[in-house]
């Protein structure tokens, strides 16, 4: 009985932790896939790893929950240095002026049994309402209660002013303009600082 009483004391705390504060992104378990069709011929992988921000979950009611995150666009990675540094300059994200991107959701509805979570996506100079379907997880770990977000869209890069155009001698386009995107986040709530030792006035 006793057993059973702790494990149902630790399950309402770890409840209560997803309610009583937003969760904050990690970033080094988040991160967003992309594939770009090249040349109409195969489809170019990469990734953004530079993801902060945090995630208002509601534990009782999902629809009631918000996302804020900001993504560092300079982190994108296609495993080519000279195609990286391509997509960082002028003819796409520009990272000199906009280096960062940004989703802040408006709302959160549930279709069926997943959910989608509208907002605002804005990258470079433009922000967009986009719609955005996810999966949720949620376990407790080492580290504490934590929530994992998995989603996938596909936008058009033109949308967002990235309007690199080069095209082949067939009239094919180099780059496509349509991007696949994959996101997948982890968030828990934000760890407590030590308090710091009391300073000893008493000395001098």
């Amino acid at each position: 009985m006793h057993k059973i009483l702790s494990l149902a004391a630790v399950l309402l705390l770890s409840a209560s932790a997803f309610a009583a504060e937003a969760l904050q992104i990690d970033t080094a378990h988040s991160s967003i896939n992309f594939r770009v069709r090249h040349m109409l011929i195969s489809n170019v992988p990469g990734s953004i790893t530079g993801i902060t921000g945090t995630v208002n979950y509601d534990e009782k009611d999902v629809t009631k929950s918000s996302i804020d995150a900001t993504i560092k666009v300079t982190t994108i990675n296609t495993a080519n240095e000279n195609r990286d540094r391509d997509l960082r300059g002028a003819n796409f994200f520009d990272t000199d002026k906009f280096p960062e991107a940004k989703f802040v959701s408006k709302r959160v509805e549930k279709r069926g049994d997943n959910y989608v979570a509208i907002g605002d996506l804005t990258i470079k100079d433009v922000t967009k309402e986009i719609e955005l379907p996810f999966e949720l997880s949620k376990a407790n770990t080492p580290m504490g209660p934590a929530i994992g977000v998995s989603a996938s869209t596909t936008i058009n890069r033109k949308d967002y002013h990235i309007n690199y155009g080069r095209v082949m001698d067939n009239g094919g386009a180099v780059v496509s303009d349509e991007v696949k995107l994959e996101i997948n986040l982890e968030a828990r709530p934000p760890r407590k600082e030590a308090p710091k030792p009391a300073t000893d006035t008493t000395k001098k």
